[in-house]
């Protein structure tokens, strides 16, 4: 269960009426609150964790008891949605039109955060997208001795305790539903010489974590529990003396070699990581903008070589977030297919070993243009003007694959809306995301009459020029779903539900609102 961060600002001696008596101490207030609250009091510290909330009325009631900031109230968010559903539908809307900028990039505000708190002085981080997951991996980095901060809508600042320099955690590490955040911490924690649990919702204790965990494990970490795959709640043992290793990943994985690269900031020597297709990019750049060593080079036709030198310093730095195309994608597409739309989305990321789905796309016939290019943090970004098309289906090479891993449920979307098949090669990685993604993609199409296939690890498409729609699709907890279906049904015949919007949270917290305002229709 994701825990719910509470501050009671309530100075000690403060006389406050419980019941039949004065209460003196900040603590037994707190304890007390928690009881009639129905939370279990874990703590007494400045940062007390609460879990359990009954019911939708006791969250509003605990919200009323303080101010809470939009970290409480996100991370609060989650512990209800098990119980309360939040259903959407999508109806055919007018033209799309508007200048919005979507949310900072997940990858690069995880990475912000960590690299914050391994390295020396401060970081300040400006446009940092404050989605669930990210809240977690910032609490994370409190928990293990780094001081995080929020400074205003965004902003953020972080005081780094240096490379090896975590504190052992004196509760589990909770990273919700974000996988990124949690195999990232992992690498981060193996080269100190503390012991720490993860564990997250249940969709992240379905997902594997062995593919990280083995390099891990080559260079001196150990593990303990865990279910099959490596499946939390697991514990992590650093390592006092991390070995340096050359490590082949088995699959294009930015979050396998970001592990490992992260461990190895702590390893004496150079730490190599050898990929046969080259992943994201994100933590050798942002590596390099915070000072570690570190040289990438060409490996074959399509791979990358990285080799770290570790046991050097990071310092703190400031870093612009740029806005995320994984998240710039659902009003793309959304664009792409609403009849006389014209969208303006600024500062949106346009590293090469993200912009998969915009190359594809551009292939199918859509007009996405570029203007304003310029970078920040070693990432570049630009303005995208996007205008309805006309699509077409295309062929979309395995290679490409790693470069849109998680735009690719939304780009089956346009393909249901293209004239002509759409082939889809090498989509393995998507059945171990937060859901099936492969089945689940599959799924959400037929349910709303498009023809689709899956053949090995492909997807295949065939596009009729519209989509007939009137599906209620499953969301498998799985926020991309969610977004997907909902841009579906914009632009079919008829709308299209989906069975819960609550995990929308976790990536996009504003996208409903921010869809509204540029003239979607949900109900």
């Amino acid at each position: 269960m994701t825990a719910v961060v509470a501050d009671f600002d309530v100075p000690s001696g403060t006389a406050v009426n419980s019941g039949a008596a004065n209460v003196k101490s900040k603590t037994t207030l707190e304890s007390n609150i928690c009881q009639c609250l129905g939370f279990e009091f874990l703590s007494v510290s400045p940062r007390v964790r609460y879990g359990n909330i009954k019911s939708r009325a006791t969250l509003e009631l605990w919200m009323s008891c303080k101010q809470a900031t939009s970290e409480d109230r996100i991370l609060a968010h989650s512990d209800r949605r098990a119980d309360h559903k939040t259903p959407l539908e999508a109806r055919v809307s007018g033209p799309l039109a508007g200048k919005v900028r979507v949310p900072g990039d997940k990858s690069i505000s995880h990475r912000a955060l960590i690299l914050g708190a391994l390295a020396v002085g401060e970081t300040r981080i400006s446009g940092l997208l404050e989605g669930e997951d990210v809240l977690n991996t910032a609490g994370a980095m409190r928990d293990l001795g780094a001081k995080v901060e929020r400074t205003g809508n965004f902003a953020w600042k972080v005081w780094g305790v240096g490379v090896s320099g975590f504190a052992e955690p004196g509760a589990p590490l909770d990273f919700g539903n974000s996988g990124t955040g949690c195999r990232l911490v992992m690498g981060a924690v193996a080269g100190c010489p503390i012991t720490a649990i993860f564990d997250g919702d249940a969709s992240l204790r379905a997902r594997p974590m062995r593919r990280v965990l083995d390099p891990l494990e080559l260079m001196g970490a150990r593990v303990a529990g865990g279910g099959e795959g490596g499946r939390l709640p697991l514990t992590l043992k650093g390592a006092r003396d991390l070995l340096p290793i050359t490590y082949r990943t088995p699959v294009a994985s930015a979050q396998i070699k970001s592990a490992v690269l992260l461990a190895g900031l702590a390893a004496p020597g150079v730490t190599t990581v050898i990929e046969s297709e080259a992943s994201r990019d994100h933590t050798e750049l942002m590596l390099r903008f915070f000072g570690a060593d570190i040289v990438s080079a060409q490996e074959g036709k399509h791979g990358r070589k990285i080799a770290l030198t570790g046991q050097g310093e990071l310092h703190g730095e400031e870093v612009m977030v740029p806005a995320d195309p994984s998240s710039a994608a659902f009003p793309i597409v959304a664009a792409l297919i609403v009849e006389g739309s014209d969208l303006v989305l600024p500062d949106v990321m346009t590293n090469p070993l993200r912009t998969g789905l915009f190359t594809t796309l551009r292939e199918m016939g859509g007009v996405i243009e570029e203007s304003n290019v310029r970078g920040d943090a070693g990432e570049p970004m630009a303005e995208l003007r996007v205008r309805a098309s006309k699509l077409r289906g295309v062929e979309v090479p395995p290679e490409r694959a790693p470069s849109m891993i998680d735009e690719y449920l939304v780009l089956a979307v346009a393909a249901g809306f293209a004239e002509g098949t759409t082939i889809m090669r090498g989509l393995q990685e998507l059945r171990v995301k937060e859901s099936d993604r492969l089945e689940a993609t599959a799924a959400m199409l037929r349910i709303n009459g498009v023809s689709c296939e899956i053949s090995g690890d492909d997807l295949i498409v065939e596009g009729k020029g519209h989509v007939p729609g009137g599906g209620l699709v499953a969301t498998h907890m799985d926020h991309r779903i969610a977004m997907s279906a909902l841009v579906m049904g914009l632009a079919s015949d008829k709308p299209v539900k989906v069975d819960d919007t609550a995990f929308i949270a976790t990536s996009f917290p504003d996208f409903i609102p921010m869809m509204r305002g540029i003239g979607a229709e949900f109900s």
